[in-house]
Order: structure tokens, then C-alpha cells, then sequence
């Protein structure tokens, strides 16, 4: 059996942050609207972990763990008119967008801010240092590492 893939997956906090994932324990990650971001998640398999990142806070940062509980599946928003996330050209036989569950795992002791992770070696080339806009990234096991013992 192979190693878990490990991501990380930004969200809001005023939307839907690391609070709200600890109190629903699952939640579909919905409403990407990324070609890129979801064919990440399309690749994703269950278990793999993830890092969920406070994008568009002060400071914006990684505030805890997740991981993947159910493997990707068309999401729902994109069939509904009246959503922000609505998709005219989906159907029900030819989905455009997939989302996948997330399982709390925990919160980080502290929150890692994005400048400090910016001042990390180790990290040189994460995706997320250099594409910061992409909401669904991959993560090696150094930055995974590096950044959870940062967290602790």
C-alpha cells in the first residue's frame, strides 16, 4: 500500500475555516472552480492528508489538519441556477466540477502564517510560495513535515 498523498487546500475562515470543519468532523470542499485544483482532487485517494490553509485572513497561514474521506464526486453547486458556483454547461451525465470530503483531524497548536512560511529553506519551491492562488495544491513529505512541526 502506498504513502498517503499530502495536499493543501485553502478556504476562507469568515467562510468556512478549521473551526467549522472541527464542530461538522466532514464537509464537502465545494464550489472549486479551478481546472488544475480539481484534477488535484480528482487524483486524490482516501486518506490522503491535508493541510488547511486561511487564505484571505490576517495572517493568512495553515491553522490544522485534514484528510480525505470520500474520493471526488460531482459537486452539486455547479446543477443549481441560483448558486455563486453554478457551471451552464454541466450536466448530470457530463459533471465539469468535482469535490471531495474532508475529515477533521486537528487543529495546529498555533497557526503557521504565510510569512513565516515564506522564511522557510525547506519550503523553497512549494507550489503554494509560487502560485499562491491555486486552492488545491500538492505538498512534498519535507514541507508537510516542516510545516506541522512549525505548527506544533
Amino acid at each position: 500500500m502506498s504513502a498517503p498523498s499530502l495536499w493543501l487546500m485553502k478556504s476562507e475562515p469568515d467562510v468556512f475555516g478549521i473551526e467549522d470543519l472541527a464542530k461538522k468532523k466532514t464537509e464537502g470542499w465545494n464550489g472549486v472552480r479551478n481546472y488544475q485544483a480539481r484534477n488535484f482532487m480528482k487524483s486524490m485517494k482516501l486518506g490522503d492528508r491535508v493541510l488547511f490553509y486561511h487564505s484571505n485572513a490576517k495572517p493568512s497561514g495553515v491553522a490544522g489538519l485534514a484528510e480525505v474521506c470520500r474520493l471526488a464526486y460531482p459537486d452539486a453547486t455547479q446543477f443549481d441556477p441560483k448558486s455563486d458556483y453554478h457551471e451552464p454547461r454541466a450536466t448530470k451525465e457530463a459533471p465539469v466540477w468535482y469535490q471531495v470530503d474532508l475529515r477533521f483531524v486537528s487543529r495546529l497548536a498555533r497557526l503557521v502564517p504565510l510569512d513565516e512560511l515564506r522564511g522557510m529553506p525547506e519550503l523553497e519551491g512549494m507550489m503554494l510560495l509560487m502560485r499562491s492562488r491555486l486552492s488545491v495544491q500538492p505538498v512534498t513529505p519535507l514541507q508537510w513535515k516542516s510545516i506541522v512541526k512549525r505548527g506544533s
